[in-house]
């Protein structure tokens, strides 16, 4: 070990630090770039005096620029040469020049004149068809809003009602005389309006009077409807004998409804279970003939234990497999030119498309009855039992895959009419499915809602609020209303509101698991509009007659029994002007 390294370990003082490395590496780097810096002024200051002296004296310098012998052996010197011609500057124009220059230049490209050989004109036509050279797109075209002179209607339950008008609405501060005759109008079922008696038919009343229902089960420490709702958060355990009461007095109500509803005394009621909700409704409401019963949703298990049980249904909503492989093969020739408005055999193919899924849903009718003709002809070629066993499991998978896709969602809604809504009433009285055994909710009965009394009800009121609110630089009076928002209620409050009000709007909120059941109101109408079936359609006149002891407003009524297309809507939100000419919604 040397002198110096002996040092360097005996005195610290001596020790580099990495910090100090890096600035003696920073300051050689400057050092560097400062020497790089005078050695290229120096040598640009050399070949500028070289470049001088070339000029003054070019005869005497000119075997001194090329003093290195070329390499025979190099690639292509014309093609640098060339290169370093196009590369010069001096051959490159600039400002307007450079323009102009380009532009002259400029050709259009020449396309040679081919002549098509000649052909048939059936392949010149099929050619042309599969080579459209412009396609149309489709203008979208807004949809007016629906008018209707008469309140419409909706046969959705709504949580939410809004009321916004420009003057005060007397929906809150009611006196102790207004309360009063409201609730005894509603429960007499009198039309103050129209009676001699002696109750209050001020605005207040009336109002008070369109915002009470009948409900049971009412239990005060739960949400009975929704069914599915947060307050229900804490499960209660009832004991067997508290089930037991519950199930007994929820026959005899649910019983004692549907007898109102058959005798024409009741016009609607909601039997609302923990998965599936039914509307009844008596013969003449909605245009039908009969009583009928909605249900929705359903799933394959259901709608199997009714087939069971012999009880005929029909889907309304339901959405036919032939009918969507149709739709996706017009979508399909549409997206790649078939099918437009400007070829001339447009109409041709989706008439031949029609006819092939005509031709399908025959075929498909016939299905369950090839099955066993099938088997039986497999079995003829010798095919193995299990091979055959295979077959038909896979077929059944297939179908109930088919059967189930809609379960639970709004094209399993059903529709029972006439003699079998007393099986399907009989149905429900009997089925373990209608009482949930688990859950929440378990034992406790499905929730009956009613707009006229009946064995065992509860009346129940909505929570009314106002409030008032500036919009657009305007102020505006609301009225909101909270609860189970029945179909009768919309109409009250409308006939009430058009008495003294020239503009309002109406805002609404849904109940999910019940809007399907507007939806297939108003399928049934449109349907029974275009088979122009005099039979499933019922006067409304006749319809308002047989309904005039159901215990609401004859008014409210002739709404429910009219069967046009304006007469349901499934808007959220309702406008009427009395300068426009009554309601509108789109």
């Amino acid at each position: 070990m040397s002198l110096n390294t002996e040092g360097m370990f005996s005195n610290p003082s001596q020790w580099k630090r990495p910090e100090d490395i890096l600035k003696m590496q920073r300051l050689k780097k400057k050092q560097k770039a400062l020497q790089d810096r005078i050695n290229n002024q120096s040598r640009n200051a050399a070949s500028a005096a070289q470049a001088a002296k070339t000029t003054e004296d070019p005869i005497a310098n000119r075997f001194e620029g090329n003093t290195k012998r070329k390499n025979p052996f190099s690639r292509a010197t014309e093609n640098n040469a060339k290169r370093q011609k196009e590369d010069n500057p001096a051959h490159i124009a600039t400002g307007e020049d450079s323009i102009f220059e380009l532009l002259s230049k400029t050709r259009a490209p020449e396309v040679p004149q081919i002549e098509a050989p000649m052909g048939k004109p059936f392949v010149q036509q099929r050619l042309l068809q599969q080579c459209p050279v412009e396609q149309t797109l489709p203008e979208l075209v807004e949809e007016p809003p629906k008018t209707s002179k008469l309140a419409p209607i909706h046969w959705s339950i709504k949580s939410k009602l809004r009321i916004i008008c420009r003057t005060s609405i007397p929906g809150t501060n009611l006196k102790t005389n207004q309360e009063a005759s409201g609730l005894t109008s509603f429960v007499r079922c009198i039309d103050p309006k129209e009676s001699s008696t002696g109750l209050d038919i001020s605005p207040g009343a009336r109002f008070y009077q369109a915002t009470l229902y009948w409900q049971h089960p009412y239990l005060p420490w739960l949400t009975l409807f929704p069914r599915n709702s947060r307050n229900n958060s804490t499960q209660t355990a009832l004991d067997e004998s508290v089930r037991a009461v519950l199930a007994k007095e929820w026959v005899t109500s649910f019983r004692n409804l549907f007898q109102l509803v058959r005798a024409r005394q009741c016009p609607y009621f909601y039997l609302c279970a923990n998965t599936f909700t039914v509307l009844f409704r008596a013969a003449g409401i909605g245009g039908r003939v009969e009583t009928h019963a909605i249900m929705t949703p359903t799933s394959r298990g259901m709608r199997a234990a009714l087939k069971q049980e012999e009880i005929e249904f029909t889907t309304p909503l339901k959405k036919s497999s032939n009918t969507a492989t149709t739709q996706e093969t017009l979508n399909r020739s549409a997206e790649s030119g078939i099918g437009n408005g400007s070829f001339s055999n447009s109409s041709e193919e989706q008439s031949q498309t029609q006819d092939q899924a005509d031709r399908l849903s025959d075929a498909d009718g016939d299905d369950d009855d090839d099955d066993l003709d099938g088997e039986q002809w497999l079995e003829s070629l010798g095919v193995d039992a299990a091979e055959i066993r295979k077959i038909s499991d896979n077929h059944s998978k297939k179908q109930q895959q088919r059967e189930c896709g809609g379960d639970y969602s709004d094209q399993s809604l059903v529709l029972i009419e006439g003699s079998e809504c007393l099986a399907f009433f009989n149905f429900l009285l009997n089925a373990k499915s209608t009482i949930a055994k688990v859950g929440r909710l378990s034992g406790i009965p499905p929730t009956l809602l009613a707009p006229v009394s009946f064995v065992g009800a509860t009346l129940r009121s909505l929570q009314t609020r106002s409030t008032k609110i500036r919009m657009d630089g305007q102020d505006y009076h609301s009225t909101e209303l909270h609860g189970v928002i029945l179909p009768h209620i919309l109409p009250y409050l409308t006939d009430l509101l058009c008495e003294t009000k020239d503009n309002y709007s109406v805002t609404l909120a849904t109940v999910p698991s019940t809007a399907a059941l507007c939806e297939a109101s108003r399928k049934l109408m449109s349907d029974s509009d275009k088979e122009n079936d005099a039979s499933t359609l019922a006067d409304p006149v006749f319809g308002k007659e047989n309904l005039s002891d159901c215990g609401i407003n004859m008014r409210i009524v002739e709404i429910m029994c009219r069967a046009t297309k304006d007469s349901v809507f499934d808007a959220e939100r309702l406008l009427y002007s009395q300068e426009g000419g009554g309601f509108s919604w789109s």
